[in-house]
């Protein structure tokens, strides 16, 4: 697949997934905006990809941030082709019934809020063009609850849903939009579950985790016509059928 001139737009590109994801995308000939909180340490990850990569700071739950830093990037690299809702947390990690609300409602702000701000900034320019790819970084807790997980359970559940959304009115017009389920991943983040205790997933074996190169080379695959049939859909990489069709290992 390549990609070659294509500008891609990754937030929470300092680490894991969405450097992983901007190194493969710059690999098959795209120029990448890398967004994150930490501008500095995008700003390493884009250093050593090189030239087709640049970096900026920007929060995805602070809408007008955002849209500042796509709008910035857009300036520079042109307008923007593919956008990865990557950025996410898992805290907080810990019962409902003693939850705090502030540290909850910030879960929601990036997770589920974050996804709807990076969709307002890009699609009245994708819309006007009929074409782009908006692709939203979900999760199996969309679909299944854990314990501890409330707030990122409830996020990731409406993502999935607002990704739906956009693919609805979006979709006519020539924007392909879809998510990825990329099942459990050896980033920073399973390793803050790991240290949680609460629940099954913290006491997987780390071998169990998919390397981040497998949903960074599923990223790029799915802005190809081959997954024109999940549109509106998720990818879920748990299933062999799909790593067969991107490439991967089984």
């Amino acid at each position: 697949m390549r990609l070659d001139g294509r500008h891609v737009i990754i937030t929470g590109a300092s680490r894991g997934i969405g450097a992983a994801a901007a190194a493969a995308f710059a690999a098959a000939g795209a120029r990448v905006s890398l967004l994150a909180r930490d501008g500095a340490a995008a700003g390493r990850v884009a250093d050593a990809i090189g030239p087709a990569a640049r970096a900026a700071a920007a929060d995805v739950a602070d809408a007008a941030s955002l849209a500042a830093a796509i709008a910035a990037a857009e300036a520079a690299l042109g307008p923007v082709d593919v956008l990865v809702n990557n950025a996410g947390v898992i805290d907080p990690i810990g019962p409902l019934a003693g939850a705090d609300p502030a540290a909850w409602g910030r879960a929601i702000d990036v997770n589920l809020k974050g996804v709807m701000h990076g969709m307002r900034a890009v699609l009245p320019g994708m819309i006007a063009r009929r074409r782009g790819t908006v692709i939203t970084v979900g999760s199996g807790a969309a679909h299944n609850p854990q314990e501890g997980w409330s707030a990122y359970c409830a996020a990731k559940a409406g993502a999935f849903m607002l990704t739906r959304a956009a693919h609805l009115e979006a979709g006519p017009h020539g924007v392909r939009v879809l998510s990825l389920s990329p099942g459990t991943v050896a980033t920073d983040m399973q390793r803050t579950i790991r240290d949680s205790g609460i629940n099954p997933v913290s006491r997987l074996d780390w071998s169990a985790h998919v390397p981040p190169g497998w949903p960074a080379r599923a990223l790029v695959w799915m802005c190809s016509p081959d997954a024109d049939d999940l549109l509106g859909g998720e990818v879920g990489l748990r299933d062999e059928t799909i790593r067969r069709r991107i490439g991967l290992a089984p």
